[in-house]
């Protein structure tokens, strides 16, 4: 749990603080090329390539996607050798050879961005976000569209160990959906999750950040808000409305209700996962 806490913190301050450059729509790549967005393992060729890329390194990302034949390799490869909205025909054409591929389609509306096609790419982001709903590119299309709520999603931290038998096998099965950001599933298990347990406050927060879309910041709030007076001392409520706020970035509201989580439950691990937060966004 402790570890559970601590990455979300980083997480959370991450994408309210810090932001991301593959999700600032009003930026290019420190190369001037569209950036690739890619949602792979960190420690993956294919992952060190993307950041090259995106800092400007387009020559040492080139030799990295060259050596694979995939389709986001040939799409690395075609951003990487990027001279402005003539190479945007190259682009398109990779991604009509892999229709069904969202990392392509997602990052078609990056080129597009880059060659000056703002219509284009939005068209781009709005299909990758209906075709492919339960990929996690969909919510990256999502913030691309969405550009004033921190990209990604807000964290769920609960305790398993407060439900048990099925609840608590769709519990963490969900929250495993939503850390991977395959929002669909994820949904659909914290729901049967809360009506196996309909009592839990861990069951019915999780349901209810669920409903978070960059699209609708603000449809957990109908659900969180009543929590808050069902179970006024719980600090996993105060916690999760905090961090939704942060998504919003409604920093002094959400730093008020982090503030509430602490002092609700100071020995809890939601209270230590909002100290985490109060501490890194000072």
């Amino acid at each position: 749990m402790v570890g559970i806490v601590a990455v979300c913190a980083a997480a959370a301050v991450v994408a309210i603080v810090g932001g991301t450059v593959l999700l600032s729509r009003n930026e290019s790549t420190a190369s001037g090329t569209p950036v690739l967005q890619l949602e792979v393992s960190p420690d993956t060729p294919l992952a060190k390539a993307a950041n090259l890329l995106n800092n400007g390194h387009a020559a040492a990302a080139a030799a990295i996607f060259k050596r694979s034949t995939t389709p986001e390799a040939k799409l690395g490869l075609a951003f990487a050798e990027w001279r402005g909205p003539s190479s945007l025909a190259g682009v398109k054409a990779i991604v009509a050879a892999n229709p069904d591929d969202p990392a392509l389609l997602l990052n078609l509306g990056w080129a597009n961005y880059a060659a000056g096609s703002s219509a284009d790419a939005s068209s781009a982001w709005q299909q990758t976000a209906s075709r492919f709903p339960d990929s996690p590119y969909a919510v990256d299309a999502l913030n691309a569209l969405n550009p004033g709520v921190a990209p990604g999603l807000p964290p769920i931290v609960v305790d398993f160990t407060a439900v048990s038998g099925k609840a608590r096998a769709d519990l963490e099965a969900g929250w495993r959906a939503w850390r991977t950001k395959h929002v669909v599933t994820a949904r659909q298990k914290l729901d049967a999750a809360a009506r196996l347990a309909p009592n839990v406050p861990e069951t019915l927060v999780a349901a209810a950040v669920a409903r978070f879309s960059p699209a609708n910041p603000t449809a957990p709030f109908p659900l969180l808000g009543p929590l808050s007076g069902r179970f006024p001392h719980a600090a996993i409520v105060r916690l999760h409305l905090g961090e939704v706020l942060l998504w919003r970035r409604e920093i002094a509201k959400g730093k008020e209700q982090l503030r509430l989580a602490v002092s609700a439950q100071p020995g809890s691990p939601y209270a230590k996962q909002a100290k985490l937060i109060l501490q890194a966004l000072r």
